[in-house]
């Protein structure tokens, strides 16, 4: 992670970090962390190289609480070079690679699909063979799409096959068409989050929509899509009304965007729990 006042023009230059740090990332591994840190059990299966990075990410994921079930991958564990701005925009660089749509060890995730509440899959080319496991269990599908436009075809067996849907605003002026034919389509719950602006959601009994929850500064935005959707689930495991959930996904977000981390230290069930008991929830429109 390097923070930069702003990107450079498209030259050769040099340019002065305002700071920068290692840390643990991805999308999976902020989901799982953020789940453990609300005390809900998580089993994260990954891709992970058998070299000192991928130490690095079990020791990690091991002090977060999550249960990893690692799977070798070929080669070096990948990394991310991200550069972030004032804005919390990122450039992120990926290497290595991850061979294509490696073969998955589905012998091995079959009894933790057996025993899940939900399966929770990114969307990573091999996640796709995990989709008739889940199914043939009836097990809950849930995916996030971050920055979808909507059209593009790499993520459709996910929208397809899943649940509950969350995706970013980030490409779309206008999501409410999108999440209006997925919910048509068969998914319970679609949920659009918009950065500072909250988010909204579209259920059965119609729209629903969250304010972002006020932070006191913001110090990494990385992480927080993936810290509302573990509230969100979080709620849902709860049993707590929609409304609630929402709310408890914009708390952990507030959380993640005051940390450097993917799943902020000051965060817990018991914060979250707290809205259960507090007024002005999210509303219908």
């Amino acid at each position: 992670m390097v923070y930069v006042d702003a990107y450079p023009p498209a030259t050769p230059a040099t340019v002065h970090a305002r700071r920068w740090h290692e840390t643990i990332g991805s999308s999976g591994a902020g989901k799982a962390l953020n789940l453990a840190r609300l005390g809900v059990p998580v089993s994260l299966h990954a891709l992970i190289g058998d070299d000192d990075e991928g130490g690095r990410v079990r020791d990690a994921l091991g002090a977060g609480g999550v249960e990893l079930v690692a799977q070798p991958t070929p080669g070096a564990t990948p990394r991310h070079f991200n550069v972030m701005d004032r804005q919390g925009r990122r450039v992120s660089f990926l290497y290595p690679t991850i061979p294509a749509a490696p073969e998955l060890d589905l012998g091995a995730l079959e009894p933790l699909v057996a025993a899940a509440d939900v399966v929770l899959l990114e969307i990573v080319d091999h996640a796709r063979q995990v989709i008739p496991l889940a199914q043939r269990h009836r097990k809950p599908i849930w995916t996030d799409l971050h920055g979808y436009d909507g059209v593009r075809s790499f993520e459709r067996d996910f929208v397809d096959a899943a649940e509950v849907v969350f995706l970013s605003g980030d490409r779309m002026k206008d999501p409410g068409p999108f999440m209006e034919r997925t919910h048509a389509d068969g998914a319970r719950l679609v949920v659009c989050t918009l950065a500072e602006e909250g988010a909204i959601a579209l259920a059965a009994d119609g729209w629903h929509e969250v304010p972002a929850e006020p932070v006191e500064a913001v110090i990494d935005t990385n992480g927080a899509g993936d810290a509302f959707v573990a509230g969100v689930l979080f709620g849902e495991l709860r049993g707590v009304p929609l409304p609630i959930a929402l709310r408890m996904g914009a708390q952990a977000a507030a959380h993640a965007v005051g940390s450097p981390e993917l799943a902020s230290a000051d965060l817990s069930a018991d914060q979250l729990l707290a809205l259960q008991r507090s007024t002005g929830a999210a509303r219908c429109r």
